[in-house]
């Protein structure tokens, strides 16, 4: 049997495939290999390895945040993964592979991730020749939901966000200006709560504020990432929640530049089941 992992840094997504059916599916926390500890990543792999039980796995294909081929901490995570199930041959790329894989399959294509975050890269049916460096939430992010509710939230407490919108965003959050200071400067996971906001702001999608909002942010992403590939030819494969929320803003846009988008979809696994042979 065929196990797939999906991690991002917040959570992972196991499924279990016998090559026609799924036979498990489950999510555990997420790993991002390069920022969390040995035993942080073991305790994970555990995790799933007991939800997996007696079945046994024959292949491991483990894509993950922070994984980079050749690097100390994606050997520690594979030796991780070998030990928890046994014979396996082990397979472990990073997340965008993931992504480029799902979105593009075997074929020549750009992939873009707009999740919380944002991604892309150029890819040639096999690996990943090309990337367009993210920036991480303060330096860019474009396109995807942090970046999305740091628009929202630097106008919000500017006054920028007109009325009745700005009162019944601050119904529905605590927002008064020293909470926000203090949540994005000085707490843990600033992105994760900048994103926090964005399915309340999508939600309020046909008001011509929050329309702008969304088209600036997506624009900036294809301007800032998406065509810095130089192959505006190519299809292109968007992978991610926000991504699949802002399908029809995604066609619009890209018909403005040229591009052809081939898929969207939600998560990365119903594509990596697709390549993995399900």
């Amino acid at each position: 049997m065929k196990l797939i992992i999906d991690s991002g840094a917040t959570k992972a997504e196991w499924c279990l495939t016998d090559g026609m059916d799924i036979v498990k599916e489950f999510r555990t926390g997420g790993m991002n290999v390069s920022v969390l500890s040995e035993e942080e990543i073991a305790g994970i792999i555990m995790e799933g390895a007991v939800a997996i039980g007696n079945c046994p796995v024959t292949e491991v294909h483990f894509y993950a945040a922070g994984l980079i081929e050749g690097s100390d901490a994606a050997a520690r995570a594979l030796e991780i993964l070998s030990k928890a199930f046994g014979s396996a041959s082990v397979e472990g790329a990073s997340d965008m592979l993931g992504a480029a894989r799902a979105a593009c399959g075997r074929s020549e294509g750009v992939c873009a991730i707009l999740g919380t975050g944002s991604n892309s890269c150029l890819y040639d049916g096999s690996r990943i020749v090309h990337t367009a460096r993210s920036g991480g939430f303060i330096l860019g992010d474009e396109g995807g939901g942090a970046c999305l509710g740091k628009l929202f939230l630097a106008d919000y407490i500017k006054g920028l966000v007109p009325e009745p919108l700005a009162s019944e965003f601050g119904k529905a959050f605590d927002v008064d200006y020293m909470t926000v200071v203090k949540k994005v400067y000085k707490e843990p996971a600033p992105s994760a709560y900048l994103g926090s906001f964005a399915p309340w702001i999508l939600g309020h999608r046909g008001d011509p504020y929050v329309d702008a909002l969304v088209e600036r942010n997506l624009t900036d992403f294809f301007e800032r990432s998406l065509l810095r590939h130089g192959r505006a030819n190519l299809p292109a494969g968007f992978v991610g929640g926000i991504a699949a929320a802002c399908a029809s803003q995604l066609y619009s846009i890209a018909g403005r530049f040229g591009v052809h988008i081939s898929r969207i979809i939600a998560s990365p696994m119903e594509g990596l089941l697709e390549y993995h042979g399900l």
